[in-house]
């Protein structure tokens, strides 16, 4: 099998289960395991149903377990993904897989990013400002929310018609095209 990727998610995970399904389908990598901050998360449902490991971790063993830190370092994982991950990522696990933490963001950042700009926040937001376009970043995870390097962005058009709800449509069709080709280059080194 190829590389090895966990999958960090905090609620109903489509993005996850598109991810975990693309790699099923190829050689390139295989969804190890997913995480979740919250014990009713949808996404851990998701993982069961494919077949992959699903773990439910309280935020202050996210934050602070040197023995989550410790299964972490032993899967020999190539990459974390957050897909709808609603915490902020720890800097002590940052440290031990430098470089090798992404997230997708439903905003061209730098524009609507930062603490509290997640989904339908980010749409209100865009939709509020009367955008003429918005899109998806994919990016590195440093310290700071939503300010790693940008991996990849991806630009759609919008309308005076579109509501949030448009928006969030467009976004989320976006992701599903975009996030699992995105992880298969850079774990490629295509980027």
């Amino acid at each position: 099998m190829g590389k090895r990727i966990v999958i960090f998610a905090s609620g109903n995970g489509s993005n996850a289960e598109n991810i975990i399904k693309y790699f099923k389908q190829r050689n390139t990598a295989e969804t190890v395991l997913v995480v979740s901050n919250k014990a009713d998360a949808k996404v851990l449902k998701r993982a069961e149903k494919h077949r992959i490991s699903s773990l439910f971790v309280p935020k202050d063993e996210i934050n602070g377990s040197l023995d989550f830190l410790e299964m972490l370092k032993n899967l020999k994982l190539d990459l974390i993904v957050l897909s709808g991950f609603l915490l902020k990522f720890p800097e002590h696990i940052l440290k031990q897989f430098e470089g090798k933490v992404i997230n997708i963001h439903p905003a061209l950042l730098p524009k609507y990013g930062g603490k509290g700009m997640y989904g339908k926040y980010v749409h209100q937001a865009v939709f509020d400002a009367s955008e003429k376009e918005t899109g998806i970043t994919i990016h590195y995870v440093n310290e700071n929310y939503d300010e790693g390097a940008v991996i990849f962005q991806k630009k759609v058009s919008l309308s005076e018609e579109d509501t949030p709800a448009i928006i969030a449509e467009k976004i989320q069709k976006l992701e599903i095209e975009y996030f699992p080709k995105v992880i298969e280059d850079l774990l490629l080194k295509k980027y």
